[in-house]
């Protein structure tokens, strides 16, 4: 006679079994859907305003200096030609010297045809009367240069007074850039306080609960897993608690320090970056009061030319005054041949001389026109300081926009994966409830086969994530520009 024997667990295990294989049976049968699994996918917080602009101003700044440099290239050149014209003149006033050189020569062979001309004495006495016509002409159109000069000397002034307004602004600003030196305590404009972020309080304070928060759950996990061995309120599980509460405590104190320092130092970058800018200003205030005063002093060398020749149409009309009572003065004595002669050989010599003032003039209008070829080679050096000045300017308006937009970037991309872990933690809650009940009905069937036991993996730290990508953005922003902290 055959005998069966079976071992039969008790029915309300047995029931607790049939329960957790339906429920893992519907579970296994109905998946996640598109939009749950959309919900739970990774996203990209796309680019903030702040860093569109900045690159826009990137893209609209290359080259844009090109037109100071443009500008100190034709002040060069225009130099240049200035220069060239300078040396013309002075070429040829060394050639009108040589001449009249050999007009004094000729006055002594002048004197020999000395007879000839006292026949012809009646017609050079009425040349003499159209010649001092034409010197009363050339001496009146000496005003003409004179006016000019005293004009260009009132211009010249009003220039040099417009130099004032421009050292005293690069003054000031040196005032406010000495009040961002030194160590930046206290409170108020130019301390280190002022410079401090108005939600550092409120990040730290944000900061904190969540890590508090995931302290709790912590712990929660502990408790749950000394209830899940039958340990709760035990000893062992008291050693956890203590333990685990000890090294929180330690992280907590550590992110709070990090927090606060980094805070710190981005109050100090801050700060230095105003003091560079302030220097910057100043220097710039101070080039264009030496731009204005360079220029009042080519404008006055300009009246000082303008004098010149007014006094070089008085002296022409001098000689022609000289050289028409001269022929009058022969025409009158012409019994006195020996007078006459002396008369004409002093003519001579004395447009030697007009020719020779003529050419020392000339010499100094090319003086004139090479301080003035100077005066633009300076205005084109400006021009290429202003280009210089410029690019600089748009490189920290492109650094500080992409700085700020990149830490807005981090914040939201934090909010995205934060709410796509409050996602998936939902849609998970129902398998971690069914591998719990596994690991109960295991501890209870003893012999029966392992069970399915789920364990939800957690993604990294949003604030983590956050807080790493603001310091990798942070270390490049110094790498570009050059700042420490």
């Amino acid at each position: 006679m055959a005998t069966e024997q079976r071992n039969l667990f008790n029915p309300k295990i047995e029931a607790l079994s049939e329960k957790y294989t339906d429920a893992m049976g519907k579970l296994a049968a109905t998946p996640f859907t598109g939009a749950q699994i959309s919900a739970m996918a990774p996203k990209v917080a796309p680019q903030t305003a702040l860093q569109q602009q900045a690159t826009q101003l990137t893209g609209s700044g290359i080259g844009s200096y090109q037109p100071f440099v443009t500008a100190a290239q034709q002040a060069a050149g225009t130099a240049g030609t200035g220069l060239g014209l300078a040396q013309t003149g002075l070429g040829i006033a060394g050639q009108e010297l040589t001449g009249a050189g050999t007009t004094i020569g000729t006055a002594g062979q002048e004197l020999t045809g000395a007879g000839t001309t006292l026949g012809t004495a009646g017609t050079q006495l009425t040349g003499a009367q159209q010649a001092l016509g034409t010197a009363g002409a050339t001496t009146a159109g000496a005003g003409q240069f004179i006016g000019a000069a005293g004009t260009g000397l009132g211009q010249a002034g009003t220039t040099l007074g417009g130099v004032s307004p421009f050292i005293g602004a690069a003054g000031t600003g040196l005032g406010a850039a000495s009040a961002l030196t030194g160590t930046g305590a206290g409170t108020g404009a130019g301390s280190l306080s002022s410079y401090m972020s108005p939600y550092q309080s409120q990040v730290i304070s944000t900061t904190l609960a969540d890590f508090d928060r995931q302290a709790a759950q912590r712990q929660q996990a502990i408790a749950d897993q000394a209830v899940a061995l039958g340990g709760f309120g035990g000893g062992r599980e008291g050693v956890m608690q203590a333990e685990y509460q000890s090294n929180s405590d330690r992280n907590r104190a550590s992110l709070q320090a990090q927090l606060q320092a980094q805070g710190f130092s981005q109050a100090q970058a801050a700060r230095q970056a105003d003091l560079q800018n302030q220097m910057a200003l100043s220097q710039g205030q101070l080039g264009l009061g030496q731009a204005t005063g360079s220029l009042a002093a080519q404008q006055a060398q300009l009246a000082q030319g303008q004098l010149g020749l007014g006094q070089a149409q008085l002296g022409l009309g001098s000689a022609q005054a000289q050289q028409a009572g001269q022929s009058a003065g022969m025409a009158g004595q012409r019994a006195a041949l020996a007078q006459a002669q002396a008369g004409f050989a002093g003519q001579r010599g004395s447009l030697g001389q007009a020719q020779a003032g003529l050419a020392g003039q000339r010499g100094a209008m090319a003086g004139q026109q090479a301080g003035l070829a100077q005066g633009q080679l300076g205005l084109g050096q400006f021009q290429q300081g202003l280009g210089g000045a410029l690019q600089g300017f748009q490189g920290t308006d492109i650094a500080r926009a992409g700085q700020v937009g990149a830490a807005d970037q981090a914040f939201a991309q934090a909010n995205i994966d934060a709410q796509r872990e409050k996602e998936r933690m939902g849609l998970y809650e129902p398998y971690e409830r069914l591998g719990f009940l596994g690991s109960g009905l295991t501890g209870l069937m003893g012999g029966m086969g392992p069970q399915y036991q789920f364990q939800n993996q957690g993604s990294a730290s949003p604030l983590a994530t956050a807080l790493g990508v603001g310091s990798t953005l942070g270390g490049i922003y110094r790498d570009v520009t050059g700042k420490g902290n």
